[in-house]
C-alpha cells in the first residue's frame, strides 16, 4: 500500500504541475519532447496523472477494498509504471536518477504483485503450481 501510496501521490503532483505548466513544468525544459509526438507536456502529464497517479491510488485503496483482486490491479499498476519509465527514457533520449528509482520501484511492485498472486493461489500462476489450478 506504501508503494502505491508514494508512487500515486508523486504521480498526481508532477502531472498536475505539467498540466498547469505544460511548457516548463518544475523546470523541466520542453526542448527535451523534441524526439517525441507532443509540442509541450499536457499530454504526458494528463497520462501522467491519470493512468499512473490515480492508478496507483486506486490500487493502494484496493489493498483495504478489494483484497482478492489486489494482485491483479498492483500488477497492471506496477507495470504501467515499469512502460512508463521506458517510453520515457526512449523518446528524452535520457535517464536521470528519478527515471532509474521509478523503474525499479515498478519492478518491485510488479514482483510483490505476483507475491499476492501466488500466495492466493489465484490464476494464472495457479496453472504452474505444483498441485494445478486451485479447484473451488
Amino acid at each position: 500500500m506504501g508503494l502505491h501510496l508514494f508512487v500515486g501521490v508523486g504521480a498526481l503532483g508532477g502531472g498536475l504541475a505539467g498540466m498547469l505548466d505544460p511548457e516548463e513544468p518544475l523546470g523541466i525544459p520542453v526542448d527535451l519532447l523534441e524526439h517525441s509526438p507532443f509540442e509541450n507536456y499536457y499530454i504526458p502529464s494528463l497520462i501522467l496523472f491519470t493512468v499512473i497517479g490515480l492508478g496507483h491510488v486506486f490500487s493502494a485503496l484496493a489493498t483495504v477494498y478489494f483484497p482478492r483482486c489486489q494482485g491483479y490491479i498492483s500488477s497492471v499498476f506496477s507495470w504501467a509504471l515499469v512502460i512508463w519509465i521506458v517510453v520515457q527514457v526512449i523518446i528524452m533520449r535520457m535517464a536521470a536518477f528519478l527515471h532509474v528509482l521509478y523503474f525499479l520501484l515498478g519492478l518491485v511492485g510488479a514482483i510483490l504483485a505476483l507475491r499476492i498472486l501466488i500466495e492466493q493461489r489465484a490464476f494464472p500462476v495457479n496453472l504452474f503450481m505444483k498441485d494445478g489450478p486451485d479447484r473451488m
